[in-house]
């Protein structure tokens, strides 16, 4: 047998739930951040040996730096999900912004992508407005079953979110992506966003199923559940289309806010309309999210002015373009645009 503790000892403390969570949750953000600059490194090793992301090639896929940042992306959200089992959402999502510090940090040292001050400023805008929306959002109710999951997804509310977003994917890409993808962020950004909302619904239902079969109560027979299987596959498999475009058009530090401010915004809205989160709001809540959603709007119009602000500063030497206003390095593009007004007005009189 053994002995007892001596009185007036302390015993060691297990780690609480919510410490898990959010050791999990900061590791998660860590792992995403550190994807966008490998990935961005890997597509632009691929662009050389040929046909850009950007433009619709797919030779990043026999990279390894690609793939490198493709498996540090999956095991960041993975944490990410399981850290959503030990902790409430209020705790876990507002720590996704810590992924735009890193790839920012790493962006300035490996891409030599510096982000001027406004383009700091931008980025603080951003997370501390998504901070507070999420702070605001009323506690979600947890379904305990996918019937039941399924049961508030086909709710009329829903059904009409779905159909809005599926309408303007459709839009984006079918449209707007041949005409604008190379010279508006949100085109790309947009569709990965919207995709991400409905993606967060399945991979709950999946998340409840696993859970519940695990405790023994079978879920795989369900129908819902290989439902809800197959939109959480074809919406990852299209985010991961239009990020990587999104990444190789488009500079990283500026990729990695905009995609965390568009991604946080519609998944609160996605799951205010599917677990009516919104009812029984005080007046006080309200009004913070509505500051909060103005102080992401500012803070993307920053990170824009920020960015068209460095495209007419680099006038008067020789840049490399791409569309319109997308200042490249040399590395990442094919042609060169001569931007000097004295040289072509010393060729009129030659």
């Amino acid at each position: 047998m053994s002995a007892a503790p001596p009185a007036g000892a302390e015993l060691p403390m297990a780690m609480s739930d919510n410490a898990r969570g959010l050791v999990l949750a900061v590791a998660s953000s860590a792992f995403i951040g550190a994807s966008f600059i490998l990935k961005k490194k890997g597509l632009k090793r691929a662009a050389s040996d040929g046909t850009r992301a950007g433009i619709g090639g797919y030779t990043y896929l026999l990279e390894p730096l690609w793939w490198t940042g493709m498996v540090t992306m999956i095991v960041g959200e993975v944490a990410n999900f399981v850290a959503y089992v030990y902790a409430p959402a209020v705790l876990v999502t507002p720590l996704g912004a810590l992924s735009i510090i890193v790839s920012a940090f790493l962006a300035h040292f490996m891409l030599k992508e510096r982000l001027q001050r406004m383009g700091i400023v931008g980025c603080v805008c951003c997370i501390v407005g998504s901070v507070v929306i999420v702070i605001h959002v009323p506690q979600e109710h947890t379904p305990s079953s996918v019937q039941e999951i399924w049961d508030l997804a086909t709710q009329p509310a829903f059904l009409i979110y779905v159909g809005a977003t599926i309408s303007t994917v459709l839009a984006l890409v079918l449209y707007f992506e041949p005409h604008y993808g190379q010279t508006n962020i949100l085109v790309y950004l947009g569709i990965c966003s919207l995709m991400g909302s409905l993606t967060v619904v399945s991979i709950k239902a999946i998340g409840i199923a696993i859970k519940l079969t695990l405790e023994g109560i079978s879920q795989i027979a369900y129908p819902q559940t290989w439902f809800f299987v197959t939109v959480a596959a074809v919406c990852v498999v299209t985010q991961l289309n239009y990020l990587n475009k999104a990444l190789d058009t488009f500079n990283a530090a500026i990729v990695s806010p905009v995609y965390y401010v568009m991604f946080t915004t519609l998944t609160i809205v996605a799951s205010a309309i599917m677990f009516k989160d919104w009812s029984g709001q005080t007046a006080s809540s309200i009004a913070s999210e509505i500051c909060g959603f103005i102080t992401v709007l500012s803070g993307t119009i920053i990170l824009h002015s920020t960015r068209e602000q460095e495209s007419a500063n680099a006038r008067g030497t020789v840049q490399w373009y791409v569309g319109g206003d997308s200042v490249k390095s040399v590395e990442e593009e094919h042609l060169v645009t001569l931007s000097n007004s004295d040289y072509l007005e010393r060729r009129e009189f030659t």
